[in-house]
């Protein structure tokens, strides 16, 4: 059978930033389950003078439109979670999209783009070297490879939850007894300790669902980010 690996960007958000797909993730695949959870965290350079995630929302207010963030391209997670957090801690921050993280990675260094909201793998050496800092995950709970850094609620501020994920998903149409095998295989590997093990340090929480638990986490996804792009006026991509 051919499977397919699923994201944030292609099954929920791509979804009102582009016109037209190709393609409907609710109508042309059959969900197997979820796999895993890349959560956002919101990093400072360390030459910025604030040591908590409640100091730069103050620090960030008082300098409306100041505040560069960098990611990976407009309509990436990194991006999107940028804008989310604007529209939830009230602030005005200013966007610059870089074409990879080797790019912007310097600029987060030396304090140029003192910002940033992304995975842990893009943003680990300047968090090892001291030449970042992390305030918060935006998550429900701690990282297991950060167990010392607050979730945002922790940290205080509230309903901020944001991460890349990745799922599995099978054609439509395929049959019901295959996705039921494919998900009863992938649950118990990423229940797996050595897989668990692995996925953790790709910076990465293991998760698993049912079919039905995907199909309902993919429409609400859909309807999150459609919401916070429509808010914050992106047009669509193409």
């Amino acid at each position: 059978y051919t499977l397919v690996m699923g994201s944030t960007g292609p099954m929920a958000a791509n979804r009102t930033l582009y016109h037209d797909l190709g393609y409907d993730p609710e109508k042309d695949l059959e969900p197997i389950s979820l796999f895993a959870h890349f959560p956002i965290l919101i990093v400072v350079s360390s030459k910025l003078p604030v040591k908590s995630l409640t100091e730069f929302v103050d620090y960030a207010k008082a300098r409306p439109k100041q505040l560069n963030y960098g990611s990976v391209g407009i309509g990436s997670s990194q991006h999107l979670a940028g804008v989310y957090f604007e529209q939830v801690a009230g602030l005005e921050l200013t966007h610059v999209p870089y074409r990879n993280i080797a790019q912007y990675v310097p600029d987060l260094i030396a304090g140029s783009v003192p910002l940033g909201f992304q995975w842990l793998p893009n943003v680990s050496a300047p968090l090892q070297g001291g030449e970042a800092r992390a305030l918060a995950v935006a998550a429900s709970k701690r990282m297991t490879a950060l167990p010392d850094v607050a979730t945002a609620a922790e940290a205080g501020i509230n309903n901020y939850e944001a991460s890349g994920w990745l799922a599995l998903l099978a054609p439509h149409g395929t049959p019901k007894a295959i996705v039921a095998k494919l998900n009863q295989e992938l649950v118990a590997a990423v229940n797996d300790p050595q897989v668990a093990h692995k996925i953790v340090e790709q910076g990465a929480e293991g998760t698993s669902t049912t079919p039905e638990g995907l199909a309902k986490f993919i429409a609400s996804e859909s309807v999150k980010w459609r919401d916070i792009i429509n808010k914050a006026g992106i047009p669509p991509i193409q």
